[in-house]
């Protein structure tokens, strides 16, 4: 189809149109490449019509861009359908982007808007289109621009401007300036206003709390003096007795008697006496050099202690009408003295007692889990010998014997990971599996009593209740065949401890890095999540009704108050990184194997080891000395004495010695 005189509407644009040709046969309909553009010279074309090219552009600017407010369609390359760069006319008077339509003449010979037979000769560059679409763009960036970046493109572009108008400018943008650069340092002056009262404000907080401090430190300083004279005069008293006794005696027996019996023993009791003062001095100067090692720690726990117990005084003292000032130690510094005596008792442990665990039918000889029973009386082991063993603890300690039988053994289908007695039924001791199986036994009649078998997976831990010794975690009742309750997780669980004051607070150490504290009342969600460790948290064990520990293999050991839900301190000394080494509490200390093959002790106060102690006879001929680690350790209830044992399945029972 060809069109004549008036011309056609192409991309929307009015442009004067051309003859077809007729097709002539080329390279061009083989697929050969484009010819570039032409040399941009302008074509010689008649005057247009009214509504040609130059009447549409006037009249775009006219009625102002359309690319402000959106984009105009007849700007649009009809193949890409973006604003068209590098515009190309056609001979059927359509326009579109150069490359846009090159490469569609590569396939086709025709107009992709008409369908019209065209060649790579048939298009030409549309000079009038491409500056509209250049002035538009700078039109449009202009007035996006900001007023100093308008001012530049203006002077750039030519504008013609006096020098008494630049004067004027010129003086606008100084005042401007010095107002901006007033304003600046208005506002950076009161930036350090207000930094320097907030740094006064903290240091008067700071020095407040240290004079308070240091009053505190003077009233105990006091106090301990008080306290120390007392003691002194105490025994003088004791000693004037102790003179008087003497003397009468002396009075009744003759000088013969008094020469044989007392000169000869007074030598030796001089002995004594100095041997004992200096056992005494050496004792005093081991726990000073103990506290100068820990002073960081032990001057953080006496500060917070007595700042916690000052509190409470004031507080009673708001309460009371007339309080009465009471002398004599503060219960801060009661609590205080009570710890650092604990924490300078002890300085190593020391071995007492040992024996092998394994056998000659079991190579495996790694124990999991040591558990005293009820009364202390009976310990078990169990682990990867799929064998637990019950031995008498006194038996163990008294008769000096590296190979000792066990009084009961029992036998499992399963490796062991775990052992918890019945707190309340003294032969009940219940047993979890890599098969998932939790089995309770009667250790007398050397059978199980329970079976329970709901885990898919290995079952790495389990405890009974201490206030309900019936229930036993995965929330069964030992009554019931089936479990009570189920808390589903999303991460391997690791450990399970029941609160010892509550048979209804259940803490779960889990492989997502996080202990999780639930109420079995509500299990939809946990009380609290205490994060903190950086890896998987292997184990679980409570201090008290509030306090926590908590073992991951990030090496660390930690310690929270159930109660606040806050962290209260951060242990470190052990290697822990890939086995499970053991952990065990008491009301104040914890302890926990180590990958080294050793045991460390810490205060629940301090955060560095209190003692350690190493299995290092273990290794033989050809074996490295870290081959074997600490792979189970259990407290005797409220005792310095405690049961473990490592990897070649050697048991040792240790206690902290001064």
């Amino acid at each position: 189809m060809s069109l004549m005189g008036g011309g056609s509407i192409g991309g929307g644009v009015i442009v004067p149109s051309a003859k077809s040709e007729p097709p002539e046969p080329s390279l061009e309909r083989l697929g050969s490449p484009p010819p570039p553009p032409p040399v941009a010279q302008e074509p010689q074309l008649e005057a247009p019509a009214p509504n040609s090219v130059v009447a549409v552009v006037a009249e775009a600017g006219t009625k102002g861009s359309d690319l402000d407010t959106g984009v105009d369609k007849d700007v649009l390359c009809p193949i890409c359908m973006q604003i068209i760069k590098d515009a190309f006319l056609t001979a059927c008077g359509h326009n579109f982007c150069y490359m846009c339509i090159a490469t569609h003449l590569q396939n086709k010979n025709d107009c992709p808007c008409c369908a019209q037979y065209l060649t790579t000769s048939q298009i030409f560059p549309n000079f009038l289109l491409n500056k509209m679409l250049m002035k538009a763009s700078a039109c449009q960036v202009a007035k996006g621009a900001s007023p100093v970046e308008q001012i530049r493109l203006a002077f750039q572009q030519g504008c013609d401007v006096s020098v008494k108008e630049l004067d004027s400018l010129l003086t606008l943008l100084k005042d401007k300036k010095k107002r901006m650069e007033q304003e600046e340092a208005e506002s950076n002056l009161q930036i350090m206003h207000d930094f320097l009262h907030c740094l006064r404000r903290q240091k008067l907080e700071e020095l407040n709390e240290i004079q308070n401090d240091l009053q505190y430190i003077k009233e105990d300083i006091n106090a301990v003096e008080r306290h120390r004279i007392e003691l002194h005069r105490a025994r003088e008293r004791c000693s004037v007795k102790l003179r008087m006794v003497g003397d009468d005696f002396n009075v009744k027996t003759s000088l013969m008697d008094k020469r044989s019996i007392m000169n000869i023993p007074d030598v030796h009791e001089r002995k004594d006496t100095c041997s004992g003062s200096d056992s005494q001095v050496g004792i005093s100067v081991a726990r000073k050099r103990r506290v100068h090692t820990q002073f960081n720690d032990l001057q953080e726990c006496y500060l917070q202690k007595r700042r916690h117990w000052a509190k409470q005084v004031q507080k009673q003292e708001e309460r009371e009408s007339n309080p009465v000032k009471r002398e004599g130690y503060h219960a801060g510094l009661k609590d205080f003295q009570s710890l650092l005596t604990s924490f300078t008792r002890y300085s190593r442990l020391r071995a007492i007692a040992g024996l092998r665990n394994g056998d000659i039918f079991h190579s495996a000889d790694i124990i999991s889990s040591i558990e005293f029973d009820r009364d202390d009386e009976l310990f078990a082991t169990a682990g990867v010998s799929r064998r637990i063993k019950v031995f008498e603890f006194a038996s163990v300690v008294n008769e000096q014997a590296d190979v000792q039988c066990p009084v009961v053994e029992m036998s499992t289908r399963s490796k062991l990971s775990c052992l918890s007695w019945n707190k309340y039924t003294k032969s009940h001791i219940a047993s979890s599996d890599y098969e998932g199986i939790v089995t309770v036994w009667d250790v007398t009649t050397r059978q199980s009593v329970m079976e329970y078998e709901e885990h898919e997976k290995r079952a790495w831990s389990l405890d009974f209740s201490r206030t309900d010794p019936t229930m036993l975690v995965k929330i069964w009742c030992t009554r019931q065949e089936a479990s009570v309750l189920n808390i589903d997780m999303k991460a391997n669980i690791c450990s399970v401890k029941y609160n010892p004051g509550s048979s209804f607070h259940v803490a779960v150490g889990s492989a997502d890095h996080h202990i999780h504290y639930y109420d079995l009342r509500n299990i939809s969600q946990p009380l609290h999540i205490f994060s903190g460790h950086r890896k998987a948290v292997s184990y679980v064990k409570f201090l008290s009704n509030h306090e926590l520990a908590s073992a991951s293999t990030d090496s660390t050991l930690r310690l929270w108050d159930v109660k606040q839900n806050i962290p209260l301190r951060t242990f470190r000394g052990h290697v822990n990184e890939k086995n499970f080494v053991g952990l065990t509490v008491n009301s104040e200390y914890i302890a926990c194997g180590s990958e080294t093959n050793e045991v460390f002790v810490y205060h629940k106060a301090i955060s560095r080891p209190a003692a350690w102690h190493g299995f290092n006879t273990d290794a033989t001929e050809g074996e490295e000395p870290g081959s074997y680690f600490t792979s189970a350790v259990c407290w005797k209830n409220d005792s310095p004495t405690m049961i473990t044992a490592n990897s070649r399945g050697t048991i040792k029972v240790l206690v902290l010695a001064e």
